[in-house]
């Protein structure tokens, strides 16, 4: 199997490995860099569980090979705290139960977090478009659209704030 060295800035560090080509990017995330909050689903694009963002874009990275990734910028669930200090779409999710069994929060903050970057007043309707890539079994996506609310009205009211 041929190997490639691959570079990428993952959650704000730069990382340098070699991997197999035919190592999908979930994998060289879970597996190489130890970072187990994107989560595996479906294999399919289907269900959203293992989305990131690259270059300011979601990806699912299922799908998607390590090798494409080489020098791109990556965002897992783990880089979207600051420290001990909760993300509001993090907040958001806790504050308003969007979650059951979590399996897909990490994807479903991912795309949120896409969504709220591009459009920081979303209507329910945006909201469930922005997420519709993703796949939730537990919640009926009700606590999930009310978290992204609760997210962007907080981000929002903080950059009223005067300095």
């Amino acid at each position: 199997m041929s190997k490639h060295t691959i570079t990428l800035t993952v959650n704000g560090a730069e990382v340098t490995k070699e991997v197999e080509a035919r190592t999908l990017l979930v994998h060289f995330i879970r597996e190489d860099l130890d970072l187990t909050g994107t989560h595996i689903g479906c294999d399919t694009t289907s269900c959203g569980a293992c989305t990131v963002m690259l270059n300011g874009r979601t990806v699912k990275s299922c799908t998607l090979f390590a090798v494409q990734a080489n020098g791109g910028v990556v965002e897992t669930i783990e880089g979207v705290a600051n420290g001990a200090t909760l993300h509001p779409l993090q907040e958001g999710f806790w504050e308003k139960h969007g979650l059951q069994c979590g399996y897909c929060t990490p994807g479903m903050i991912m795309s949120a977090k896409h969504l709220l970057a591009k459009n920081p007043s979303p209507t329910e309707e945006e909201i469930r478009w922005g997420i519709s890539g993703n796949l939730c079994r537990c919640t009926g996506y009700n606590k999930i659209v009310e978290a992204i609310q609760y997210a962007a009205a907080k981000m929002q009211a903080a950059e009223e704030v005067p300095a």
